[in-house]
């Protein structure tokens, strides 16, 4: 990386994944990554650092408080909120029909394109992870009211484990509690 970055810059770590640039040094960018819950100080001369985003660094040292990391968290949450991952649906589910079929046989069935129901399952999954993102960043609560709010949310993933079958790629699909915690 040749460019100096500014702090809220969109980064991807080989090792940490994706992070944001909250803090620079002479030779060093302090970065917060979600899979670390933490910050990492790396080399601005480290060459397997790609830039995702990049906002343009102020001449001088720039002197940041937690009120700025708070806000550029929320901005990134708030993003996040709005953003929308391509998740493929399973190819055998591709134009398919999902019937709902009343017991009554009086009543009519109800069609849906399997996409749009797919759609919707994951419209769900993104904003119950915004929510948890949002609690996890929330000022106010005390560690214990987040830790009890997760257990819902996990068991809300854990409900729902039950569409999996549409997912194309394991790694999208829903996880609830497991006895490897």
């Amino acid at each position: 990386m040749s460019a100096q970055l500014g702090i809220g810059s969109r980064v991807d770590h080989p090792s940490f994944g994706k992070g944001v640039i909250v803090d620079t040094a002479l030779e060093f960018y302090i970065i917060w990554f979600k899979s670390q819950q933490g910050t990492k100080s790396i080399s601005k001369d480290y060459a397997d650092l790609k830039t995702i985003e990049q906002v343009e660094g102020a001449p001088g040292s720039e002197t940041i408080t937690i009120a700025d990391i708070e806000q550029a968290l929320s901005n990134i949450l708030d993003q996040r909120l709005h953003d929308t991952q391509m998740v493929p649906i399973g190819p055998r589910w591709r134009r398919g029909n999902m019937i709902l079929k009343p017991g009554d046989a009086t009543l009519a069935s109800k069609e849906v394109p399997i996409e749009t129901f797919f759609h919707k399952i994951v419209m769900v999954r993104d904003r119950l992870r915004v929510m948890e993102q949002k609690i996890n960043a929330h000022k106010v609560m005390t560690d214990d009211e987040k830790v009890d709010l997760q257990q819902y949310i996990t068991a809300i993933y854990g409900s729902l484990t039950t569409f999996n079958v549409l997912f194309k790629e394991t790694h999208h699909q829903f996880k609830g509690m497991s006895g490897k915690e």
